[in-house]
């Protein structure tokens, strides 16, 4: 490390010493807010289908994701310490006002509408757990999402909040694989080691890989860690290395648990999800009467973290493209993330349901925003005069641009089934 680095950092990077572990626990949690933002009904449902319908044999899947979940994560943080701001204030920086304009809104339009599937989960937990009535049971719950965000200290509460829903969220599957005898040790090695295709499963395995290693949630973690307070010293004392571990490790480990029961209670059955709920009627003969509340618990937990994380990350990244205050604290946030529930609430209880159309609506918007996102953070790592005369990061360069590319494979691919759907369900309605 030369002068130069100390110049552009005001210090010198091996001057700073890694934390002890105390210290590190205190520093992190972003990486837990985004694990529990990712880990939705969606993405439970979508686990225990894989399991299901393939058994053991994509359980090789988790490794694409802990390689793009990773590298995503480990460059938005690089990047956010490296240029002192986050990340589509830093596309606002160097590619102008227009590329920050529409990443920000973009994403904002895929969170609202995803929210809308968190709502319903949320109802459908409530009902497994105390047999009411879904509507009521999303009210319930979503009361309780309104006063963590109109009251002070915002960031702590739904941090706290998401991880006692992801510790209750493993529980409740970890009961699950014990008392079904626990996976075949060989099976799930061979499904891990040997990378297959069966008839049918490239849309699966895309869409998978796609929303569990998601750019956007690196984008907002940058975000969040200005909430932690990061300062650029966190970059080298372990802290965000840490925090961006925690993160993809509960993602991994929770959709990993979800993928082997599906695999080891459903597959044999030859069992069909079309539902979170159809869980629990699956489960019973594993779990007896019990089953509707382990899977009660198991849904709610997905949707309460999913809604409480993702509400605010679609508030805070449009204010971030308009160049409006960030912070959860901050009016616009609080007033925000209201209006988004409402409407979502509006809309879920007049459907009955999450309808079809907002949800083709909503991947063609992911689909569109995290190209563009990640192509501005893809340059941004290349950028000389980003890494302020530190050694290039070589291999994350190279694991970023990798990484992009497939995401690029996958958004082609996930726009050319979801559009025609979204325009012939537009068409349904008239």
């Amino acid at each position: 490390m030369g002068n130069d680095t100390t110049n552009v950092l005001g210090f010198d990077p091996a001057t700073v010493k890694r934390l002890p572990f105390t210290e590190l626990l205190k520093k992190v949690g972003p990486g837990f807010i985004l694990a529990g933002i990712v880990l939705g009904p969606g993405s439970l449902t979508t686990s225990a289908m894989i399991g299901a319908e393939y058994g053991y044999h994509l359980l090789w899947i988790m490794i694409p994701v802990l390689f793009m979940g990773t590298t995503f994560m480990f460059t938005t943080y690089r990047l956010s310490m490296l240029t002192g701001m986050p990340s589509i204030h830093a596309i606002r920086h160097y590619y102008g006002k227009p590329a920050a304009g529409f990443v920000g809104g973009a994403t904002f339009l895929a969170c609202m509408f995803f929210t809308i599937g968190n709502i319903s989960g949320i109802g459908a937990g409530m009902h497994l757990i105390f047999g009411i009535n879904w509507k009521l049971g999303a009210i319930i719950v979503m009361a309780g999402v309104v006063f963590c965000y109109f009251s002070k200290n915002v960031y702590n509460k739904i941090e706290k909040g998401i991880i006692v829903a992801l510790c209750a969220m493993t529980a409740a599957f970890v009961i699950v694989l014990a008392m079904s005898g626990g996976p075949d040790v060989k099976a799930a090695a061979n499904g891990l080691t040997h990378w297959q295709f069966p008839a049918g499963s490239l849309p699966v395995i895309i869409g998978f890989i796609g929303s569990s290693a998601s750019l956007t949630t690196g984008i907002y973690g940058t975000y969040l860690g200005d909430e932690k307070k990061w300062k650029k010293q966190d970059l080298f004392n372990g802290v965000m290395i840490t925090d961006a571990i925690a993160h993809i490790a509960g993602v991994v480990i929770i959709s990993t648990a979800i993928i082997l029961v599906g695999a080891i209670v459903l597959n044999p059955v030859g069992a069909v999800i079309n539902a979170p709920a159809d869980l629990a009627a699956m489960l019973v003969p594993v779990l007896g009467n019990a089953a509707p509340y382990v899977m009660g618990v198991a849904l709610l937990s997905a949707a309460f973290s999913a809604i409480l994380g993702n509400t605010s990350r679609g508030v805070v990244l449009l204010s971030a493209g308009i160049n409006k205050p960030t912070g959860l604290e901050e009016k616009n946030i609080k007033i925000g993330s209201m209006i988004v529930l409402l409407i979502g609430t509006v809309i879920c209880f007049s459907y009955g349901k999450s309808p079809v159309q907002l949800i083709y609506f909503s991947n063609v918007a992911t689909g569109v925003a995290t190209p563009v996102a990640g192509f501005y953070i893809t340059r941004m790592i290349w950028r000389k005069d980003v890494n302020g005369g530190m050694k290039p990061p070589r291999i994350l360069q190279i694991s970023m641009t990798i990484s992009y590319i497939f995401y690029l494979f996958v958004t082609i691919y996930a726009l050319y089934g979801a559009v025609p759907k979204l325009i012939n369900s537009i068409l349904t309605l008239f």
